[in-house]
């Protein structure tokens, strides 16, 4: 396979899974920016959302004062914001155009589709009815898009190329919305384990669709350390950064059955992955879950570049 369809799949995969997670955000948001202000609603649900996709700086570039409708329109419409929906999904159908013949009817058409029907929408927000529809028609897109190549496409470098993408955006997603709740949302006189505290906890728990698995898996009421455990170490939950980075190893394993060899991208993720075999939520916590988090982004950047490098994207 040649390099650039390697990295044009890659990337399909990353763009598709942040559209989706972009989505998610906002939905959430929300839903805490509906709490009284007293309460960290509003001004604060958004900042840490802006933060989660990592476009604060962006934001703040164009926007002097942080707003709601200001903030909605950044992460959705906004055709020169890199991670708002529709750039994601315009980025995933343009690399997906590139390397039509190495997609299935059904996938291109899903991506397709949903590029087609995103463009109904225009690149200006104009009333609330409408960003639900939005928010409804990309997570279906990314649902639509991820059925039909998991239905349709041959186990081959392309499948496995776009899936390692997905994982690598996945698992970056999730620890910065960690991160944000942690440090951002929980004002400063309000008191762990509050009711705000669980109301902001399960919010995060509908944002990666894992409020079901936490009940099914701990049966007890929200706790912020538990949260973290299913987020952080729990293999089961296809979110936690456990499952995406053996994911990840898998993934590579299958490349490297193609090509004969492995390289640094495998060991890297093979050492991360143990790392988080080994790790322990009291020993995170005790840490200091902000360094964990942060010491995670730092290293599943460096994966990428190593993975873009090593198969000369």
């Amino acid at each position: 396979m040649l390099s650039r369809t390697a990295g044009n799949l890659f990337w399909l995969g990353r763009y598709i899974e942040r559209a989706d997670f972009i989505s998610r955000l906002t939905d959430a948001t929300l839903r805490l920016a509906a709490l009284p202000s007293s309460y960290g609603g509003d001004v604060g649900a958004w900042r840490g959302a802006l933060t989660a996709a990592g476009v604060n700086i962006a934001y703040a570039e164009r926007y002097p004062v942080l707003e709601e409708a200001s903030a909605l329109q950044f992460l959705s419409l906004d055709p020169d914001n890199p991670s708002s929906m529709r750039h994601c999904l315009e980025r995933a159908r343009n690399n997906a155009r590139a390397v039509r013949t190495a997609l299935t009817v059904e996938t291109w058409e899903a991506i397709n589709g949903a590029w087609l029907d995103l463009q109904r929408f225009g690149t200006q927000l104009d009333s609330r009815p409408t960003l639900n529809r939005l928010l409804e028609a990309v997570k279906a897109a990314a649902l639509a898009f991820d059925g039909a190549a998991h239905r349709t496409m041959l186990r081959d470098d392309g499948y496995w190329f776009m899936r390692l993408g997905a994982a690598m955006e996945r698992a970056d997603n999730t620890a910065r919305l960690l991160d944000v709740k942690y440090h951002l949302l929980l004002p400063r006189d309000e008191p762990v384990g509050g009711s705000l505290d669980y109301f902001q906890w399960t919010t995060i728990l509908r944002t990666v669709s894992a409020l079901t698995a936490y009940r099914h898996v701990y049966r007890d009421s929200v706790k912020p350390w538990l949260v973290a455990d299913l987020l952080i170490l729990n293999k089961r939950m296809p979110r936690s950064l456990a499952a995406c980075v053996s994911d990840i190893v898998r993934y590579l394993d299958r490349l490297a059955e193609t090509s004969g060899r492995r390289g640094p991208a495998h060991r890297q993720a093979v050492s991360a992955a143990n790392r988080l075999a080994t790790a322990k939520i009291d020993a995170i916590f005790a840490a200091g879950l902000h360094e964990f988090i942060n010491s995670f982004l730092a290293e599943n950047n460096r994966l990428g570049a190593t993975i873009s490098e090593q198969y000369l994207f």
